[in-house]
């Protein structure tokens, strides 16, 4: 019989001895087993129900007492198809994450391959910077690709990390360079705002995005930039990823890093910078074209004041430094590129792979420039061109002087290197007029001629070229002394055709001028263009006694770490007899002292020589 639980009772003896359950000698054939029905594949078919002889009255009170029984099994039906859609749901949830892992794997393996091999990674050198200092070791300016060196986190304001953390990525000490929280905080207010209103970039993936990737914006540069800061927050301290950050991120007008933005925005070291300085620093990381605040003063000093807010609230400064940044906000440094050193600067990196090679690390630049000469011949360039500029339609100026020993302590190119970067100092050629008369007078000298010979002041031709004095004034017999001092054009013209024209030429080219000069008798009025430049060079033997010596704007220059790459050697030479230099100098001595340079005179030993064209 069967009975519940699938059993079979039977008496041994009902059943042959080959169908019970035992070890036949470790034996077993096909009929040493049999089957149930809960083995089986399907239920077996249901049986008729065989009429009962039962009364109705016992059927109906039978059937009463199952009604009970039918409610609660449709009540368990109930239950069990909602533990199943549980079951269900979980089980393909559990699916798809599996599937969505597998897909990111995908994903990552993807891009990731189109990285360079991991043990290959190295976070690229920063541009050299070239730090360009006077003579008394005072900075210039920097130059090269990020415009300032880099700073230690140790030496920069304390402000500065504090305000960058502080609006950029709070949470930068307690992430693993991927910040969850904020990257869900900032899909939530994009989706809210219905556009691209914040990122949830930590600084050390902005870091990776900018020593490694480009700015394109696509699913597979932001896989790449996750990789890349995983891999900088295992090589790294949180403190050299900073560092290396904030040296490095762009805050506009060109600056790259907090020390070239400190120069540029408030003419000081990174050092120095004041928590209302700091904090417009950190604002400009958002947008650091649009809230320059050479550009937008005004959009850069808001953000400044969310940047505070935002650093009171994390308690990183008190309410009372908080008020007093408010009540002072950082005061901008005048236009960055309006300084006329940048010439000098300019000059200098462009002499600098002549005597160094390329550029390949951090230099320090000690130039000859005496800064206070500098701004000096600056603020002069600017009062003439104030003063006269519109009467004689002038608009630009020029200045260079150069010491006896060929240094040159100050190159002014223009008015404003904003407006102009053309150096009419060293680039522009312009016909000296009678400045090159000296030449023409020191090779008389040189001829046997002294400053007491007399020559006849008078119109002449030669050929035909027929020269004028200036206003078409004659004075007769005069000493060659008188006539330099004048700038007596005929007697000029007398010297230079007694000497010769190729004469002239080369004792100018002895003296220093470089460019090419013709050797007509114009030229003794100063008809070929030379560079102010080279023409003041040429003056350096006056000065010296008869020693020439090549300008030069570099000294020396040397690593960060004080090793030299390069530094001058004395070349002098003398190519003026000392007695020649003496008497040229009587001669523009009286120039100054009484002559066309008598606007110049002071109470100082002084000679030189006018021109004009």
């Amino acid at each position: 019989e069967l009975h519940e639980g699938g059993r079979v009772q039977a008496d041994e003896g009902d059943v042959p001895a080959d169908c019970l359950f035992e070890d036949r000698g470790g034996r077993k054939s096909a009929a040493d087993f049999s089957v149930t029905a809960a083995d089986r594949a399907a239920p077996p078919p249901a049986r008729k129900r065989k009429p009962s002889s039962k009364k109705p009255g016992a059927k109906a009170a039978s059937g009463a007492r199952r009604k009970p029984a039918a409610r609660g099994s449709s009540g368990g039906r109930r239950r069990t198809s909602g533990r199943g859609f549980v079951r269900g749901f979980v089980y393909w949830s559990f699916i798809a994450c599996i599937w969505g892992g597998v897909a990111l794997a995908g994903i990552i393996a993807w891009y990731g391959a189109q990285l360079p091999s991991a043990s290959a990674w190295a976070v690229p050198d920063r541009p050299p910077n070239v730090k360009i200092v006077a003579v008394d070791g005072t900075l210039v300016t920097n130059r090269g690709a990020t415009g300032g060196a880099a700073v230690g986190l140790h030496e920069m304001s304390p402000y500065i990390p504090k305000a960058v953390i502080a609006i950029e990525d709070r949470r930068y000490f307690s992430h693993f360079g991927v910040d969850p929280i904020g990257l869900a905080r900032a899909m939530a207010r994009n989706v809210m705002a219905g556009g691209l209103v914040q990122g949830g970039s930590t600084l050390t993936q902005q870091l990776a995005k900018n020593l490694f990737l480009t700015p394109e914006r696509t699913v597979g540069r932001k896989v790449q930039e996750v990789l890349l800061a995983l891999w900088l927050e295992h090589e790294y301290s949180k403190e050299q990823i900073l560092e290396l950050y904030l040296n490095r991120v762009y805050f506009g007008s060109g600056s790259y890093g907090v020390e070239a933005a400190a120069r540029r925005y408030f003419g000081k070291s990174a050092r120095d910078v004041s928590l209302p300085e700091a904090a417009l620093l950190a604002g400009l990381l958002k947008a650091p074209s649009r809230l320059s605040p050479n550009r937008n003063p005004e959009r850069a000093e808001s953000r400044a004041q969310v940047v505070l807010s935002v650093m009171r609230e994390q308690g990183l400064v008190s309410d009372t430094e908080m008020t007093a940044a408010l009540a002072s906000p950082a005061a901008r440094a005048n236009r960055y590129w309006s300084g006329a050193h940048h010439y000098v600067a300019d000059a200098v990196m462009e002499e600098l792979p002549q005597l160094i090679g390329e550029v390949r690390q951090d230099v320090i630049v000690d130039t000859t420039v005496d800064l206070y000469l500098q701004t000096a011949g600056e603020t002069a360039i600017r009062a003439a061109i104030a003063e006269h500029g519109a009467e004689r339609v002038v608009s630009q100026g020029a200045l260079v002087a150069i010491d006896p020993a060929g240094a040159v302590r100050a190159m002014v190119g223009g008015v404003d290197y904003a407006a102009s970067q053309f150096d009419r100092a060293s680039q522009a050629k312009r016909q000296p007029g009678s400045a090159f008369k000296p030449f023409v007078y020191l090779a008389a000298l040189e001829a046997g001629a002294l400053p007491s010979s007399v020559r006849n002041d008078t119109p002449v031709r030669f050929g035909n070229w027929a020269p004028e004095n200036y206003r078409g004034k004659y004075h007769g017999p005069v000493t060659l002394e008188t006539a330099l001092s004048r700038s007596l054009n005929s007697v000029a013209a007398q010297l230079i055709m007694e000497s010769g024209a190729g004469t002239v030429v080369r004792t100018a080219q002895k003296m220093g001028i470089a460019s090419p000069l013709k050797a007509n008798a114009s030229l003794s009025l100063g008809t070929s263009e030379v560079t102010l430049y080279e023409l003041t060079s040429a003056y350096v033997p006056f000065a010296s006694g008869g020693y020439r010596a090549d300008p030069h704007l570099i000294r020396r220059v040397t690593t960060m770490e004080g090793e030299v790459l390069y530094e001058r050697k004395d070349s002098r030479s003398r190519v003026l007899a000392p007695d020649l230099a003496g008497m040229m100098n009587q001669m523009m001595s009286q120039t100054v002292r009484a002559g066309t340079a008598r606007a110049a005179r002071f109470d100082h030993p002084a000679a030189g020589k006018t021109g004009t064209t």
